[in-house]
């Protein structure tokens, strides 16, 4: 099953197919670009979570292609990272400045750079995954100012964790959150949980909100289906 949608732009193809296959191995959908122009048109498109954009290159620059595409309403919530062998302080300072969430310098081995991705990833779920007022999916809806979940139009009561807990899952319908993101996202630093504790408010969930939306992904986690 594919993870998040990632596109690679640089004018180099070495650099492409390399960074490309590890992520694909990683079970990432890679979408590539070899310019700014064909970059933003192909992310107007595809609306890709991750954008990793070289500096340098022919016709329109990363730089130029970044605040262009932080102008672009669909592409506001999209992570943008440079990779570039350009290291020096001011072109690091210009890309923050042209709205990238971060700046990473060549040469990097692909694993280091597989963990940034995925350290990127979780960060951005952290910040915006329990962040909308309200989400509505099929027959359940959340109102997160008020701490409501209907579904048909009945009121569900749910304890906090259950409540961020299926926040988390709805917010992306047939993403699947391994334990692991499920942890780092729900209960942080609080306590110390393992896959039972886990297990335990999905069944809760379940039995409340019924048990056909939250679905086992063996060996894996869970997700949600409206």
């Amino acid at each position: 099953m594919l993870k998040e949608k990632i596109l690679l732009v640089d004018d180099e193809p070495d650099i492409i197919e390399i960074i490309g296959y590890n992520l694909k191995k990683e079970g990432y959908e890679i979408l590539t670009a070899t310019n700014g122009t064909d970059a933003i048109k192909i992310a107007k498109k595809e609306t890709p979570d991750l954008i990793i954009m070289d500096v340098m290159m022919p016709g329109m620059d990363g730089m130029e292609a970044c605040y262009e595409m932080r102008a672009i309403p669909s592409l506001k919530d999209a992570l943008i990272t440079f990779l570039s062998a350009r290291n020096e302080d001011y072109s690091q300072i210009a890309g923050f400045d042209a709205g990238a969430d971060d700046y990473i310098t060549k040469p990097i081995k692909p694993r280091l750079l597989i963990k940034k991705v995925e350290a990127l990833l979780k960060r951005n779920y952290s910040e915006k995954g329990l962040s909308e007022k309200s989400i509505e999916v099929g027959e359940i809806r959340i109102d997160r100012e008020k701490y409501i979940i209907t579904k048909n139009e009945k009121v569900i009561h749910l304890p906090k964790k259950e409540f961020e807990l299926l926040s988390l899952l709805i917010n992306r319908p047939g993403k699947v959150f391994t334990r692991e993101s499920i942890m780092d996202n729900i209960w942080k630093n609080e306590v110390i949980v393992g896959d039972r504790t886990i297990d335990v408010h999905i069944r809760k969930l379940r039995e409340k909100i019924g048990e056909t939306n939250i679905k086992t992904i063996k060996g894996v986690g869970y997700k949600f289906e409206g």
